[in-house]
Parts: structure tokens; sequence; C-alpha cells
């Protein structure tokens, strides 16, 4: 790796400030629609999909990150594993407060990880609506010895894929999808919306949003093996493999893991023919 950089230990553990959102059925239902989520109780705006969660908490996602990495390298950070915990579902009328903090970060063989770790709770009662835990990674940068403590680990559950799934579920990400997409979910990241600077990146053109390809296999997920209720998902992780393009084809392939006190867990992927966009998946469902 060429670049050394120097984190800053200062920043560890660190909660960025409060961040605040009032939930308002007209943006659950954009997000959804954003998405192409078929769930009629999300099109309505009656409940969040699960992937909604980023959307309170996308301002709190990056701050930490400011605290601790270098600017000079800060806009080369990729979107590399997240993993939700929910507590209760997102309705119309909460007002909820979002907070981050780099948990640790540490040095691979083809670049660093920082772990990033965000609370989300409801203001008036405080009470703990999800957590969130993400990578970012920096390609072709060393950070050094490892520091801190790495986010959870999403089991790959390699073994079960190499029977036909128990369900799977199709999504076809649209020409404009990502230009819905970016206002809906607060994310204007210009890799997704213009194609000079997709191209200037290295990329064919613009690239689909991570987490709406994560939420399109979120409804999918909901809708094969949890009754299409958001109210069971207890947790839902995935690696974000490889970049999705305006355009492709999707499927999502679902495998039962096992039941343990009442949450059956379920291995899922998102593929493109044969490419693997989203890996580890895994949705914890309540029976």
């Amino acid at each position: 790796m060429a670049d050394v950089a120097a984190f800053d230990i200062d920043g560890l553990n660190l909660w960025s400030d409060p961040e605040r959102f009032e939930v308002t059925r007209e943006r659950l239902a954009e997000y959804a629609a954003a998405t192409n989520d078929p769930i009629a109780a999300h099109r309505t705006g009656d409940v969040a999909s699960p992937v909604f969660a980023i959307v309170p908490a996308f301002d709190a996602l990056m701050m930490p990150a400011v605290d601790v990495v270098p600017m000079e390298i800060f806009g080369r950070i990729t979107h590399g594993e997240q993993d939700f915990h929910f507590h209760r579902p997102i309705k119309p009328g909460d007002r909820l407060v979002s907070q981050g903090r780099v948990i640790g970060w540490e040095t691979k063989s083809s670049g660093s990880l920082v772990y990033i770790h965000l609370v989300c709770k409801d203001e008036v009662s405080g009470e703990l609506v999800n957590e969130q835990y993400l990578s970012g990674f920096f390609r072709g940068v060393d950070a050094g010895p490892e520091v801190g403590e790495a986010i959870p680990d999403i089991a790959p559950h390699a073994e079960l894929k190499t029977a036909p799934p128990l369900a799977a579920a199709t999504h076809h990400v649209d020409d404009d999808q990502t230009f819905r997409y970016a206002p809906a979910s607060g994310d204007p990241v210009p890799l997704h919306l213009d194609e000079e600077v997709a191209k200037d990146a290295g990329l064919p053109g613009i690239i689909a949003h991570g987490l709406c390809t994560m939420a399109m296999a979120g409804w999918g997920v909901l809708a094969e093996v949890a009754d299409s209720d958001v109210s069971r998902v207890k947790r839902f992780a995935v690696r974000f493999s490889k970049f999705v393009f305006p355009g492709d084809d999707l499927e999502t392939r679902i495998w039962k893991a096992g039941t343990d006190n009442g949450v059956t867990t379920y291995a899922f992927e998102t593929v493109r023919g044969t490419d693997v966009v989203l890996s580890n998946g895994v949705a914890e469902i309540a029976d």
C-alpha cells in the first residue's frame, strides 16, 4: 500500500453531536417508492421499511469519521458492511435523535477499515429505536496497528448456499433509480448522480446507492419469509460486494439458517447474474 495515514486516536469513541429528525408519513412513502418497495404499509407511509432507518441517522453517519480520518483521504471512503439491530419500527410522528462514534479501525492487505456505531432514540421517551454498525473502507491506505474494536461479525453461512434457496425475490434497478433515491434518502453523493464524476472516479457510469440495493433486498426478504411485517425484523445486515448500476436486474436468494429463542435466522445474498452484489446477508426474524 502506497499511502500511510495517521488516524486520530483522540476521536475514538467520541460521540457526534445529536442529529434530530421528525418522521412524516410522506417521507416514509417517498422512500418506499424510491426503492420500488411493493409492501402496502410502506407505500402508504404507515410504517418504515427496515433500511429507512439509515435516513434519520444519515447526518450522524460520517461525522464521527471526520474526527478520526485525515481529510485528504476522506473522499476515498466506500461502504463495506451495514448492520441494523432493531428495537422497534419507525412510524410517522416519531421524533428521533441519532448519534455516532468511531469504535475502532484496522489495516488489511488492500486498505484500511474504520468501524462506526450509530444509535437512534426516541427524543421524547429516550427509548432506543435501533442501533447500526458499519464499516468504511479506504483502499490502498495503511492506518497502522489495530485500534479499538470491530463491528459485530456477519456470518457468511457459506455452507447453506450450496443448496437451492428456500425463496427468492427479484428486483429491477430503474434508469432513474438514483435520482429518486437521493432526495428520498438525503444522500447526495455525486457518484450516484453525475456521469462525469463517476467516470472520473474510474467507473463506467453512475452507480446505484448501496443502501438502495440493500432496501430492495430488505423488502424481498420481508415479503418472502416475514409476511411483509417489519415489526418482526430484529437484525438486517449485509456486506457490499460489487457496484450495482441503473438498469440491472437483481435477485435476492434466501436460506433458513436456524431458529433460537423464537427468532429465525435467514442467510441471503443478492446477485446480478453470477455476480454477488450483496454478500453475507443475515436477517433475524421473530417467529
